[in-house]
């Protein structure tokens, strides 16, 4: 096993200043990025898929849960099989234990698998998850999104205005990577964190830095 060098204080400090200004500079770079995502085109979807869940069927707008925008996170989980792939598991570890910050700022996050419900289910209740995850068996909702752009995982975020809905950006591989926490969540979404220092199109909702930030039970419905 080898470990970094050993330096004095002042090299270290030294060091961690260069590297602090590549930081800044990665930091900006991605804020950019994202103001591009906020401004990309959108496409609109069928809205007659039905999904399965422990509360029976669903509808796609049901997936929304009455806010505007839906990201979703296509789990490789496929029926007849209660085996959830690692990389799947990954990411939705990387979830947490609350949406709420993420559902405050009008967003809300699913997992959908091809998998029944009693698979998905069961998946679950050993991995300890309690966000949604819905069956999208006997559909073709996985094909359209996921398979159609030659993945087999991956993540789209819907917009839903009026009584229709648009998907609005697409990812797989190592562009998932980054997503996972409310901030990255939200910086994949056309809203983005709907903050004021965000470069958004005008229009967008925004508020000041951090001022819709609660407890995750401190929020109103």
């Amino acid at each position: 096993m080898r470990y970094p060098e050993v330096v004095t204080r002042s090299e270290w400090e030294a060091a961690r200043t260069s590297l602090l200004a590549k930081e800044r500079e990665a930091t900006h770079a991605r804020d950019a990025l994202n103001a591009e995502r906020r401004r990309m085109p959108m496409v609109e979807v069928p809205t007659d898929y039905k999904f399965a869940s422990p509360a029976g069927e669903l509808s796609f707008p049901d997936l929304f849960e009455g806010r505007p925008q839906l990201v979703v996170y296509h789990n490789m989980l496929m029926p007849g099989s209660n085996e959830p792939c690692q990389g799947c598991s990954l990411f939705g570890d990387g979830i947490g234990g609350s949406l709420a910050h993420v559902n405050a700022r009008r967003t809300t996050f699913a997992m959908v698998s091809r998998a029944r419900v009693s698979e998905i289910e069961g998946v679950k209740a050993r991995l300890g998850w309690n966000f949604p995850w819905y069956s999208c068996y006997d559909t073709t909702f996985h094909d359209d999104f996921v398979t159609s752009q030659n993945a087999r995982f991956g993540l789209s975020v819907f917009l839903h205005r009026d009584d229709r809905i648009f998907q609005t950006y697409f990812t797989t591989q190592r562009g998932v990577e980054y997503v996972g926490n409310t901030f990255s969540l939200l910086d994949v979404t056309p809203f983005g964190r709907q903050e004021t220092w965000e470069d958004s199109p005008e229009g967008w909702p925004q508020e000041p830095t951090h001022s819709w930030e609660r407890l995750n039970d401190e929020y109103d419905a």
